[in-house]
């Protein structure tokens, strides 16, 4: 799932990315809303980690699979065969 999408189905995916960086709060998850650099910023802030590294963690980090839909699983196979 692109950043593009991730804005659309950032309810579904609140729960994954707290999952995987549990010091974010809910408030934090609201104000990310879906945008990839802020999530990055609200990672640096929290974990107190460099800029670069908080991209390098957000861009190696992927939604699993059951966040997307059946429809959206073949779409991208679609996609990628294309």
């Amino acid at each position: 799932m692109n950043w593009d999408q991730m804005e659309g189905k950032w309810k579904q995916a609140k729960g994954a990315v707290k999952q995987k960086w549990g010091k974010l709060t809910d408030d934090d998850l609201d104000v990310i809303a879906g945008q990839k650099d802020k999530l990055v910023g609200r990672i640096q802030e929290r974990y107190g980690i460099a800029k670069d590294a908080a991209e390098k963690e957000v861009n190696s980090w992927s939604l699993p699979p059951s966040s997307e839909t059946a429809e959206e699983r073949y779409e991208d196979r679609q996609r990628k065969t294309a």
